[in-house]
């Protein structure tokens, strides 16, 4: 297996478990994961939340570890990078305003290379205009924005994957064992036991 470049956009208050174990998954593996922060540079950190479903409406919220960047947002040649993961949580709302973010993840979807996004992350999808007659999971409450967008929201159980081309989405956290599997796959990655 030739190891893989991924490029890993975060922001303030990305989920904790969202970013944290995809970046540690994919770095065990072998591959090389670049965490990166519009507006931060390597060395720095991003603030981090856990979500939890506690029987409430929407999730639970409390503060998660400080998540540590390891390449320069500004920097970044993203030809350079095989696949895109983007981490859900409060940060989507956010990075999906910066152009530089959209472009990314155009760049990523005109070269038909493997992106995985999980829980939110399809706000940011759905704001770089990628999402048309594409069908994607997210978190339920972020159905709309895949909708408006032009895509087919999938409605899943919460600890499952969906897969349409390139594109490997999940609803939450607990889909990581079947999300981070399907993404293994559409990135060509072979584990053997």
């Amino acid at each position: 297996m030739a190891a893989k470049k991924i490029l890993m956009l975060v922001g303030d208050f990305v989920e904790d478990y969202e970013a944290m174990v995809p970046f540690q998954a994919l770095l065990m593996i072998g591959h090389t994961v670049h965490a990166v922060c519009p507006g931060k540079n390597a060395g720095e950190s991003v603030r981090t939340a856990v979500h939890d479903f506690e029987g409430d409406q929407t999730y639970s919220e409390k503060p998660g570890h400080n998540f540590a960047l390891n390449a320069t947002f500004d920097e970044i040649k993203v030809a350079d990078y095989d696949a895109l993961v983007i981490p859900g949580g409060r940060a989507p709302e956010y990075i999906r305003l910066n152009e530089a973010v959209l472009k990314i993840v155009r760049h990523f979807t005109s070269g038909n290379k493997p992106i995985a996004a999980v829980c939110h992350g399809a706000q940011v999808l759905a704001a770089a205009g990628v999402l048309k007659g594409r069908s994607c999971s997210c978190y339920p409450a972020v159905g709309p924005d895949v909708t408006i967008a032009g895509g087919t929201f999938v409605d899943i159980p919460i600890d499952q994957a969906h897969v349409d081309g390139n594109l490997v989405t999940a609803p939450a956290w607990p889909a990581h064992p079947d999300w981070l599997s399907k993404f293994l796959e559409v990135l060509g990655t072979k584990i053997e036991l």
